[in-house]
């Protein structure tokens, strides 16, 4: 129905015996961060000055080196921001801003005048290189667009030996890389190289960028090895990539020029960014955590980057973003809160000490978020998650064999509202469907004696109780006795009431571990005609808490 005859697949790189799909990332990539520049010329509405120094101070907490803050000869804002920064000293001397220019000679000049006083700096210079861009916007050839680059570039190295500042390094993009013939790309970086005079000891660094991503994230690996493998005095360049994320692969195209040569990346918080957005450094560095590799940057508090974030951008966060989502350490699906329950339970011990939890490839807590999230319930969860939140939120350990009885009761309230339920409503639904029940059956008194006058006596009817019963019909006492309370209870009910039931199972358990904590206990009793049915009692005698629990199970009886 689509006509995707109008489209052509991008080509190939003849590239013999590449070396990248066989390479492991084992250390983190020179981190650069495009907040500031790249991120806030997407926004709908672009950072006060005020709301770049709160950016730019996360980024700085974060942990990135190499800040590329704006674009200075672009607008008043983007100048001002830029002179914030250095006559409020706020940039450390361990941290570089990078400021970004076309390649004209008045934006470079006011480029250098807004870093004026500066102690270190990237001046990074772009001019489009792509096939396309040469033919419909600037009608050039490739020596005239070369040449802009290599001009530039000689502005750059004069404007910056000028000033005295052996802190200002260069950063040339042939912008839409990935829209421009190979070896072209190779011969104009050459000659930037040559302008610049590139060497050891002062590096260039060449941003290869997927200005629009147009392939597999394969191709662009492939592209820098094969320009890695090409570029003159590999030593005196620092090989960049900055992706974007039309095709929704930034990511891995980042990744997987990194395992093809990169040394460096470009990226914004969370992939803010045009289009589809640039490359997100939260994941990828957080894809490099779970691999046991150091990011070098600090994601250990992703609540407070989010809300800064946010403020700063106006810009949301989807749910389900990697690691950074509201629901992403979240299950509602039965199978998986059953999965991650146990998991949970087991972890202290599981594989030495590494994390090793189902469908939780990363702890929540190392990014700074708590498990209370971590099962949620609405009509799609099973008996796994409900226990899981009972437990873990209120200390109530429902017994396996009772599970699913009290997640069917769960499932019927989650289908009739159509929303998920809060910890709160399933514990008071826990509460409703079992502890408070007075209907049909109210145990109105219940007296309990030991006949232990010998202690070391082993008397089976030991235990002595006293009731009386108030059902709809009529209320009814009783005496007996048995070998414990429930013995005792069930004779004298069954021999008053006429009906027939055993306890079938039972379970019980403290409620938290001071002196004074209440006890729980479980039952499932069966009758005699077939008929099963739960109940749960809680009090702080766990006799009382055993008897109520049995009158629960006889008020639950279809």
């Amino acid at each position: 129905m689509m006509n995707y005859k109008k489209y052509a697949p991008y080509p190939l790189v003849s590239i013999p015996s590449r070396s990248w799909p066989d390479k492991t990332i084992i250390k983190a990539p020179k981190w650069c961060s495009v907040d500031l520049r790249d991120g806030n010329q997407a926004l709908p509405v672009p950072m006060s000055v005020d709301e770049k120094v709160a950016m730019f101070q996360l980024l700085v907490s974060i942990g990135f080196k190499e800040i590329e803050v704006g674009f200075p000869s672009a607008s008043a804002t983007e100048y001002a921001f830029v002179r914030r920064l250095i006559e409020g000293n706020l940039v450390p001397d361990d941290v570089t801003i990078q400021v970004l220019t076309q390649a004209r000679e008045h934006l470079i000049r006011k480029t250098f005048d807004s870093i004026s006083g500066t102690k270190h700096a990237i001046v990074h210079l772009y001019n489009s290189t792509s096939t396309l861009q040469r033919d419909v916007v600037f009608r050039k050839n490739r020596e005239e667009i070369k040449s802009i680059a290599v001009q530039g570039t000689e502005l750059v190295r004069r404007l910056r030996d000028e000033s005295g500042c052996a802190g200002i390094r260069y950063e040339y993009s042939p912008e839409s890389f990935t829209g421009t013939e190979l070896d072209y790309a190779l011969e104009v970086c050459h000659a930037v190289m040559d302008a610049w005079g590139a060497s050891a000891d002062d590096k260039i660094i060449l941003n290869l960028p997927s200005t629009v991503e147009m392939s597999q994230p394969n191709i662009y690996a492939d592209r820098i090895e094969w320009f890695c493998r090409n570029i003159k005095n590999r030593e005196a360049v620092l090989i960049s990539v900055h992706a974007h994320n039309d095709r929704g692969t930034a990511v891995a195209t980042a990744e997987l020029a990194l395992m093809a040569g990169a040394d460096r990346v470009e990226g914004a918080l969370f992939g803010n960014g045009e289009r589809c957005g640039n490359m997100d450094i939260v994941t990828m560095a957080l894809n490099l955590f779970t691999q046991g590799v150091d990011p070098e940057l600090d994601f250990s508090d992703l609540p407070r980057i989010r809300e800064v974030y946010r403020k700063s951008t106006r810009m949301d966060i989807h749910p389900r973003h990697p690691y950074s989502g509201e629901l992403v350490y979240t299950a509602f699906s039965g199978s998986h809160q059953d999965a991650i329950s146990k998991g949970m339970k087991a972890k202290p011990a599981s594989q030495g000490g590494l994390w090793a939890v189902p469908y939780l490839p990363i702890d929540p807590q190392d990014v700074g978020c708590n498990y209370e999230a971590i099962v949620r319930i609405n009509s799609q969860s099973g008996k796994g998650g409900v226990a899981y939140v009972l437990e873990k939120d209120y200390g109530i350990q429902i017994p396996k064999w009772m599970q699913p009885d009290f997640a069917e009761a769960v499932q019927a309230v989650a289908d009739t509202t159509g929303v998920e339920l809060s910890p709160d409503q399933i514990h008071d639904l826990f509460h409703t469907e079992y502890v408070k029940l007075k209907e049909p059956m109210t145990l109105k008194k219940c007296t309990l004696k030991w006949d232990d006058a010998d202690l070391d006596r082993n008397d089976e009817e030991a235990t002595m109780i006293s009731c009386i019963v108030q059902d709809q019909e009529r209320e009814f006492s009783f005496d007996a006795q048995g070998n414990g309370p429930l013995d005792a209870f069930v004779k004298g009910f069954v021999r008053e009431s006429g009906l027939d039931f055993s306890i079938d199972e039972y379970a019980e358990h403290a409620i938290g571990k001071s002196a004074g904590a209440l006890a729980v206990a479980y039952i499932k009793i069966g009758c005699a005609d077939g008929r099963i049915s739960f109940g749960a009692g809680i009090d702080s005698n766990i006799s009382l808490a055993s008897i109520k629990a049995i009158v629960s199970a006889l008020n639950r009886l279809p």
